[in-house]
């Protein structure tokens, strides 16, 4: 029986045409690009609840729940139009992606930072801080973790710029160019400046909070970035993740927190929610 799968197998090999080879790899690239560009965004939290919504659909046909098989497969025959509708920002972005990119940035493959420049970065951003707190510049900066939040990025201005204390502090001068919006880093890198979040809907936010904070509440409650807020009326630093606000943080409490939140020097972290503040009531 194993003899006669090894030769049929070996008969389907005769077969492989080198065209067919070219084919496969166009299409695997292809697929592999989409995916990278769908990981680069929010769109991959909708992907998740449309696949969710078919094995639903599966299962109630299976299990024989005739009802919600029904509304469901009449609902997927308008999916192909509802995609294109909800997923209509990323599609436009994706095609100026196409054309703006170089043959370089198409076979670009990334690397992991390691630990060593993540501390290196986290000891920048709490130096800039701890710097803007004493003058009162406010400053608003947004460090990507695994959701990808490529659309607003889009919003601001791009710098793939090292990350450095000096650096932040000059982008949130006020009257400078860039100092109007949140600066985004992303694998270590200070990605993009004067970007625009969206604000926090979330209607138990204390009316105290300014735009700022409400800012990155936002992006906070739409992705997993931690947010750093420095209040320009009061020199407070602060943190936004998961949609919670951590108020009155000190710019070592800050980078402790960071550590923690980044995997950085795990063993020598003894984080604790108490130990970084007021939680400020947002839910």
């Amino acid at each position: 029986m194993l003899d006669g799968f090894y030769k049929a197998f070996l008969n389907q090999l005769y077969l492989i045409r080198l065209t067919d080879v070219i084919d496969i790899l166009i299409v695997t690239y292809i697929i592999y690009k989409a995916l990278k560009f769908i990981r680069d965004t929010r769109t991959v939290q909708l992907l998740k609840g449309i696949i969710i919504l078919i094995v639903v659909m599966q299962v109630s046909r299976v299990i024989n729940l005739h009802t919600v098989h029904y509304l469901l497969s009449n609902a997927m025959q308008l999916g192909l139009i509802a995609i294109l509708i909800v997923f209509q920002p990323e599609l436009r972005r994706a095609l100026e992606q196409v054309g703006r990119s170089s043959m370089g940035q198409w076979f670009n493959f990334d690397e992991q930072p390691d630990d060593a420049e993540k501390a290196r970065v986290i000891s920048e951003i709490k130096e800039s801080c701890a710097s803007m707190s004493k003058s009162r510049i406010g400053a608003l900066i947004v460090m990507e973790r695994e959701i990808k939040i490529a659309d607003i990025i889009g919003t601001g201005i791009t710098l793939n710029a090292d990350v450095s204390a000096e650096l932040l502090i000059n982008i949130f001068i006020p009257k400078t160019p860039l100092h109007d919006g949140a600066v985004i880093i992303r694998d270590n890198k200070i990605e993009a400046a004067s970007c625009f979040l969206p604000l926090s809907q979330n209607p138990n936010v204390s009316k105290e909070l300014g735009t700022r904070h409400r800012a990155g509440l936002g992006v906070s409650e739409e992705s997993d970035a931690i947010v750093v807020i420095v209040s320009e009326e009061t020199g407070r630093i602060s943190v936004a993740s998961g949609g919670e606000l951590y108020v009155n943080l000190s710019p070592e409490n800050l980078e402790k927190y960071l550590m923690k939140s980044f995997d950085v020097n795990k063993k020598d972290s003894k984080f604790k929610k108490g130990l970084f503040g007021r939680k400020e009531k947002v839910k």
